[in-house]
């Protein structure tokens, strides 16, 4: 027995350097020698799971984990190790049935209170989250990383000003990852609330701390939190090329495909978890629906949840193949990439929530896309072309992005004409005065900055018989808006405010605006394509970063590339002049209606042509042995 023991101490041992040295492979084979020698020793068992994954064998880690938890039922780091499985599956409410499973007279420590309440918040278990973490703050009251969880799930409950609080108390315990991390909500959340008092230093700091991250630091973040402040093309691919250096390490990139390729239309695979009422559906529907089925099979690789709305049965029907992914690791949804011989593989999420782009690191596909869900680049040297447009990706900003800047000829956007577009309500049932001139923005608060309420101002100052139209996202926003535009001498009886609806009744309303205003560095995308659908012209100033120029490149594809301004002082002088001159207002907004379905941001039949070209392009590259390269407009 003695000499068991010996020989099962010496395979763990082997197994335990194989893991410092990252020979993920000779490090299963010792703990298996390890774990047959001595099979209830939780242990070893543990460290043969943590083996698994790191060898992206997922599954194999399931049985040593639980063997490991039912050796010792009340192990807290057994039970982390288990329910950590299954949240790499995205079975979070397993993983949350993990620990309901645990014995009430088990020993709790930090790290479980602290784990548990990041899987109930997964799990979408928000009070029992919370709950969690504040038993992990009763044993460690100065745990940053606990603050910072504490404040997601403030977040996702709309409690922003406790958000604001946790994330504020995580940067200052913390000078390192959780600080970054903190600091990027924090300012996010904060303009959330338009409460801007420590706007500007904390952006200050959060651009420092981003340009001071190494990639440990950087593998955390996201660059999402860079669209909306005044952050440098630069800095946005350093952070992301960091982030995705992060989510794909130890990812192996498959054997290349077999040649020749498999007879037949060229096979497209999109992987997304927007399946469903959300605006990358709702752009994308009606171009699923248009595609040239003859030379096209389209599969979609879905990880969202079924909401059971007609988008989302629109756009699955639309497609040849439908393979929900959501419990898949990210290996085995790229082996069914290649299994489908994908000829091109497009992510539709990028840097957003709940993206698993990290899925194209291990080259399911020969052509790999970046499209519409991220406005900017991705930084990942797994992705061979993101696609815009002349206007939003010209190519004299190549420099900008990772990827080969793919141009459709007029807006990257696509749009659904299938999409609702009912009368206007009577202004009076909107809160808005029939003898003014409506200017509106509808973008989310967070968009809006004290440069823009300073240029807004200015315009209804020079302006008088306007009003200025917004979202009430939400109370404080709405409360502190109001307070800074009178700090700028613009009433309360000059704004206007409305409420949260569904798309055909926001579409509806914004058929009593006179004019969009919209905001930078970033603009409004699907909100801004919206008020052009109903006839509202949108007023622009690009940028340099693609988050920036969206607008531009959407009012250009409707024949009025003049409401792109040069600058500040353009912007505000024009929106003056056109709120001041009803009739030419009245003209664009003519244009609009009566051109419609002519204009090229509305023709889908056009643009799917169009789309199509591109990827066919692509596709010919590919199969005649050439590398990516930049592709101009056609």
């Amino acid at each position: 027995m003695k000499d068991v023991r010996q020989r099962a101490e010496h395979h763990r041992q082997a197994g335990l350097k194989a893991l410092q040295s990252r020979q993920w492979p000779s490090a299963v084979a010792e703990f298996e020698r390890a774990a047959r020698l001595e099979p209830a020793n939780a242990a070893v068992q543990l460290h043969l799971a943590s083996a698994c994954v790191r060898a992206g064998r997922v599954d194999d880690a399931f049985a040593p984990a639980r063997r490991a938890l039912d050796l010792v039922p009340g192990n807290p780091m057994a039970c982390r190790v288990l329910a950590e499985l299954h949240h790499q599956q995205n079975r979070h409410a397993d993983a949350a049935a993990v620990f309901d499973a645990f014995p009430a007279d088990a020993p709790r420590d930090h790290a479980w209170h602290n784990a548990r309440g990041n899987t109930m918040y997964l799990a979408g278990r928000l009070s029992d989250a919370v709950d969690a973490f504040f038993q992990a703050l009763a044993l460690r009251i100065d745990a940053p990383l606990v603050h910072y969880r504490l404040g997601l799930v403030f977040k996702e409950l709309h409690m922003t000003r406790e958000a604001t609080e946790c994330f504020r108390t995580a940067v200052s315990l913390d000078d390192g990852r959780v600080r970054a991390l903190a600091l990027s909500l924090l300012v996010h959340e904060s303009r959330q609330t338009c409460d801007w008092q420590c706007t500007a230093q904390d952006t200050a700091a959060l651009l420092a701390a981003l340009d001071d991250a190494d990639e440990g630091v950087g593998q955390l973040l996201s660059p999402f939190a860079l669209l909306a402040v005044d952050a440098t093309p630069a800095q946005q691919r350093r952070i992301g090329m960091l982030r995705t250096r992060g989510v794909a390490l130890g990812l192996v990139p498959l054997p290349p495909p077999p040649q020749p390729r498999r007879p037949g239309p060229i096979r497209v695979g999109y992987l997304s978890n927007d399946f469903y009422q959300h605006a990358t559906s709702v752009l994308m529907a009606e171009l699923l629906e248009r595609r040239d089925r003859d030379r096209f099979h389209v599969t979609l690789y879905c990880h969202s949840v079924n909401d059971g709305s007609a988008v989302a049965a629109r756009v699955r029907s639309a497609c040849d193949a439908f393979v929900d992914v959501t419990h898949l690791s990210n290996a085995a949804v790229a082996r069914r990439m290649r299994d489908d011989a994908l000829d091109i593989a497009v992510d539709l999420k990028g840097h957003t929530r709940g993206s698993r782009f990290e899925v194209l690191a291990h080259r399911p596909a020969p052509v790999q896309v970046a499209y519409l869900g991220y406005p900017a680049t991705t930084g990942a040297e797994f992705i061979d072309y993101l696609i815009g447009d002349p206007v939003v990706t010209p190519l004299a900003h190549a420099a900008n992005y990772s990827e080969h800047i793919a141009q459709l000829p007029h807006s990257y956007q696509p749009n659904d004409r299938q999409r609702a577009l009912p009368a206007a309500p009577s202004r009076a049932s909107l809160g808005l005065p029939d003898d003014a001139v409506v200017l509106c923005c509808f973008n989310q608060t967070y968009k809006i900055s004290p440069h823009m309420l300073d240029l807004w101002a200015r315009i209804l100052h020079g302006a008088p018989r306007t009003v200025l139209w917004m979202l009430a996202w939400n109370p404080h926003a709405r409360a502190n808006l109001t307070r800074e535009l009178a700090d700028r001498g613009v009433p309360e009886a000059r704004v206007c405010w409305g409420d949260k609806r569904t798309l055909s009744q926001h579409i509806a309303r914004l058929r009593c605006a006179d004019l969009f205003l919209d905001t930078w560095p970033c603009n409004a995308h699907t909100t801004a394509s919206e008020a052009l659908w109903a006839g509202v012209p949108v007023l622009t100033v690009p940028g340099p970063t693609f988050a920036s120029r969206v607008a531009a490149s959407l009012v250009s594809a409707c024949g009025l590339p003049e409401l792109a301004a040069a600058d500040d002082d353009a912007y505000v002088q024009l929106a003056t002049a056109l709120a001041n001159e009803p009739a030419t207002l009245a003209g664009l907004k003519a244009h609009l209606d009566s051109q419609r379905l002519q204009l090229p941001l509305f023709d889908t039949d056009r643009y799917a042509r169009d789309y199509e070209a591109l990827l066919q392009r692509m596709f010919d590259r590919a199969q005649a042995g050439l590398p990516p390269e930049a592709l101009p407009a056609a």
